[in-house]
């Protein structure tokens, strides 16, 4: 992504303040329904004596994440507001850790896990995640690279649940 790329992707946003409030909200709200969803489905697998599914869907995830984690902290890769001359919509001081997008990546891994159990709330996951890369790129805090290897580590990283 260029800088030009950026503020052409952006410009519908820039435009006006509400725009740009409304993209913030976007961000987090998208965010938050789905990372507040994800103790709702391991409940729900626990009061249904759904162990085995309860314990892959805990463990499967946080491994992933952990793993996500330690790469992002190995490579380290720059953010578009560290490289490019743009000041981004979402606030972010955060330095490097850019690739791949743990944010896009946390969704698409809870989508997987929501799909093995209940396949609409997987796709409404999917459809999340999709909303959320599109913001993180147009809010300046990720490259389309990042929010693009976030979401297939994510599928890639629950494909386990398909061989249980």
């Amino acid at each position: 992504m260029t800088q030009q790329q950026y503020e052409k992707w952006s410009y519908v946003f820039r435009k006006e303040e509400k725009r740009i409030r409304f993209l913030n909200r976007a961000d987090r709200m998208i965010t938050a329904c789905v990372f507040l969803s994800y103790p709702g489905l391991l409940l729900y697998l626990f009061g249904t004596k759904r162990f085995f599914e309860l314990f892959f869907c805990a463990a499967i995830p946080a491994v992933s994440f952990a793993a996500v984690s330690a790469f992002r902290a190995v490579y380290s890769a720059k953010r578009p507001y560290e490289v490019l001359d743009i000041q981004p919509l979402i606030k972010k001081e955060t330095e490097g850790k850019s690739f791949p997008s743990r944010h896009v990546f946390s969704v698409f891994i809870i989508g997987m896990s929501f799909f093995y159990i209940a396949e609409p709330m997987g796709i409404a996951a999917f459809v999340s995640g999709t909303a959320l890369a599109y913001l993180r790129v147009v809010g300046g805090v990720h490259f389309p690279k990042d929010v693009a290897a976030g979401a297939l580590f994510g599928i890639l990283c629950g494909l386990p649940y398909f061989f249980l």
